[in-house]
């Protein structure tokens, strides 16, 4: 479970002040979603954990420089970001994926249309080991930039705000590729809930 902002900042001004022991405490919560946040970038498992361990070193050796202006957790994924952009610089010399121009230009603050939240899949479906990896593999192959919102938002429960800020964009663009990245995982897992789905039972905000 996430810490309150106070117990935060009182284990960052102690580990500023020379109880540097405490700073595991500090990043405990947060190193499934760093590591989490890497894979969402490099889609590798042995990057992700390297990728995540140097984030956590770059977090320590920067603490100073975190002023509270933002919560502790997101100015952390922004980190993690960063590092994991890097890493797909040097390993693989990729280019970061990009939404054209047209489709940029009408980001904005465009609200799309209500979108059922694809967690609403019944848990019976969730239990089947296939549809599990449908889903995981399904995540993993989303370009880029609906990838990292999603994990950001679906699967660490960022605010829009945050997620907006760890990544640099405007909060128009994170419910925009949010509302995409859901839309292409819906054309993806629908094949497999009508197997499992009653009859008429909504997922995704349609009728299967």
């Amino acid at each position: 479970m996430e810490m309150t902002g106070t117990t935060e900042a009182g284990l960052i001004a102690r580990i500023l002040a020379g109880e540097k022991e405490l700073f595991h405490e500090l990043i405990r919560p947060y190193e499934r979603m760093v590591y989490v946040t890497l894979f969402s970038i490099v889609r590798n498992e042995t990057e992700a954990e390297d990728g995540a361990q140097e984030a956590i070193i770059s977090a320590y050796r920067h603490l100073a420089s975190f002023r509270g202006d933002a919560k502790f957790s997101t100015w952390l994924t922004t980190i993690a970001i960063n590092e994991g952009r890097k890493r797909l610089r040097r390993t693989k010399g990729a280019v970061e994926d990009s939404i054209e121009e047209k489709e940029e230009s009408h980001e904005g603050d465009y609200t799309p249309a209500p979108l059922t939240d694809w967690r609403e899949i019944p848990l019976e479906a969730l239990e089947r080991k296939e549809l599990r990896e449908a889903l995981r593999v399904a995540v993993t192959e989303l370009p880029g930039i609906y990838r990292q919102v999603f994990t950001l938002r679906d699967l660490e429960e960022l605010n829009i705000d945050e997620t907006a800020q760890a990544l640099g964009i405007t909060t128009g663009a994170v419910k925009v590729r949010l509302h995409r990245a859901r839309i292409m995982l819906q054309k993806r897992l629908v094949p497999y809930l009508k197997t499992t789905a009653p009859a008429r039972r909504r997922f995704f905000g349609r009728a299967l």
